[in-house]
């Protein structure tokens, strides 16, 4: 990757068609996305909302699965701010450098998906098998998460070809 002027990758990202920039565009997006959803869950763990709507479908319960012990468990915050916190650098890693970028790049991002999907995975696994109960937020999350995945994939392939 050759040095390149803020204003020279400025244009190459909002208005660029490189090989992957079309993935790395929608990387980004599905990252905000869950975000968003994430900066829903985490004001009702803080308190400023006192409760989570789902779908009236027997099985869906947001506030059991969003106020559990364990949505508290790590570091001493609710889980949503580390999971918007992560989905925040997976947005970043997809924004970052031009077309021809330097290879760790797409390393980084393609891992970053991976690993993404593997605590996705296992969130909605613990859903499933340890409450019994859905949250419609964490399968649009995972939803979201896999598809990163499988868009991140072809740019990190060839990366690791390179």
């Amino acid at each position: 990757m050759l040095e390149m002027s803020p204003e020279t990758l400025r244009e190459e990202l909002r208005h660029g068609s490189g090989p992957f920039l079309k993935r790395r565009r929608a990387i980004a997006g599905l990252s905000i996305f869950s975000c968003t959803i994430l900066g829903g869950v985490a004001l009702f763990q803080i308190g400023v909302r006192k409760h989570l709507p789902g779908p009236p479908i027997p099985g869906f319960a947001p506030d059991e699965i969003h106020g559990s012990p364990e949505a508290y468990a790590y570091l001493g915050v609710p889980d949503a701010f580390l999971g918007m916190t992560s989905y925040a650098l997976t947005a970043c890693l997809s924004g970052m450098g031009p077309n021809d970028r330097a290879r760790w790049i797409p390393l980084a991002m393609t891992s970053k998906t991976l690993l993404d999907s593997v605590v996705a995975g296992k969130l909605v696994a613990k859903e499933i098998f340890k409450f019994r109960k859905f949250s419609l937020r964490s399968l649009l999350i995972a939803a979201a998460t896999f598809t990163a995945l499988s868009l991140a994939l072809p740019e990190g392939i060839r990366a690791w070809r390179r």
